[in-house]
């Protein structure tokens, strides 16, 4: 095991922050494995559960058991943890650009189109070795205008190339839930499985260029678009949404841990005993069947259903009381489906998010994704 440290240096100012990774095992002799924990910085049951994978993994690099490379980046945004607002973390956007630290990634298919012309064939394993040559080449290309794309340029330069890509995030309020390409449940459906999610939420495209698609979805647009050329869904990417920011505690943190090296042995990058699969949580439901609720008018949330929950469409699920006026209005879905993520917040302002409801049939269009 060794470990990196990437500095990013901030202009206009004397400091320099550094982004260090952890790498295990020797590159080229398997398969690649890249794992991050908080991107949105302040996302700490990440961060813990990467505390504890790092301990596991040290000791399996010693004893030779890592069958390929593992890297390991336990909190992967230096910029967002240095970042104070009125005493309190803020890691979900870059104050100085606005922009969420897990959008606009570069996606590298459209430059890859061209360059790929005329070069690829049957050979499944030759096409994926030539796409990941020239991926990498296409993200070394890319110039940062500024700290925050820098940052996300070091992430994805160590991620490009990998098999697999674990993105380990926290929501508000949540159960565990995942969020995957359409054409890679068959292979994180185990992880959700041993990890006991109750959504495994899929998309071709959920917009906003997310870090998991900029690596995983660069297949299948290559796929779509050379119809003659072997190209398999080669990044197993995932967002793991490690249930709520408050969920911090070492038995959470130990039973994914754990669940995830399982995970790693199933895939045969751990040679430890593989346990058998436990019985699914949930099967895949389209991202575009999940209903965001925000609130009609300013007010105190009073939730009438817990997370976890099944709802029937017009059920009703929170109140927004309004202490003033007295105005109460409850809330509802239009659709049945189960209650997996809300906010932590107990006042409101109008159009401020309440919670989401992952249904079974799809109906949104757009970008899927909140902001």
């Amino acid at each position: 095991m060794h470990s990196t440290k990437h500095p990013i240096a901030i202009e206009d100012s004397v400091a320099t922050l550094n982004l260090t990774s952890f790498h295990y095992g020797v590159a080229g002799s398997g398969k690649k494995v890249y794992i991050q924990a908080a991107i949105h910085a302040d996302e700490v049951p990440a961060m813990l559960v990467a505390h504890l994978l790092r301990g596991q993994l040290d000791k399996l690099d010693a004893e030779g058991r890592i069958k390929g490379e593992i890297v390991l980046v336990p909190a992967a945004n230096p910029l967002g943890l240095s970042q104070v607002l009125h005493g309190a973390p803020f890691g979900r956007y870059d104050l100085s650009t606005g922009l969420n630290f897990n959008r606009s990634y570069r996606h590298v298919a459209a430059a890859l189109k061209s360059a790929l012309e005329g070069r690829l064939g049957q050979d499944a394993a030759a096409n994926v070795a030539l796409i990941r040559e020239l991926a990498r080449d296409e993200v070394a290309a890319w110039e940062p205008a500024d700290n925050a794309a820098t940052l996300k340029k070091l992430l994805l330069t160590m991620a490009i190339d990998a098999d697999i890509v674990l993105d380990l995030h926290c929501d508000n309020e949540a159960v565990l839930h995942m969020y995957t390409g359409t054409p890679l449940v068959d292979v994180i459906q185990p992880l959700a499985d041993l990890m006991g999610a109750r959504v495994l939420l899929v998309a071709k495209e959920s917009g906003g260029e997310a870090f998991d698609e900029a690596c995983s979805r660069v297949w299948w647009d290559l796929a779509d678009h050379f119809t003659d050329a072997a190209i398999p869904p080669a990044c197993a990417a995932v967002t793991v949404e490690l249930r709520g920011e408050n969920d911090v505690n070492y038995d959470y943190a130990q039973q994914d841990a754990d669940a995830i090296l399982q995970y790693l042995a199933h895939v045969g990058v751990l040679d430890i005993p593989a346990n058998a699969l436990p019985a699914a949580h949930c099967g895949p439901t389209p991202l575009d069947a999940v209903e965001p609720l925000v609130a009609p008018h300013a007010g105190v949330l009073v939730f009438r259903k817990k997370l976890g929950d099944q709802v029937a469409a017009g059920e009703p699920i929170a109140d927004i009381v309004n202490p003033v006026s007295g105005q109460v209005t409850t809330v509802s879905a239009s659709r049945p489906g189960l209650l997996f993520a809300s906010t932590a917040h107990r006042h409101l302002l109008r159009g401020m998010h309440i919670c989401k409801v992952a249904g079974t049939d799809s109906f949104r269009l757009g970008n899927l994704l909140s902001s």
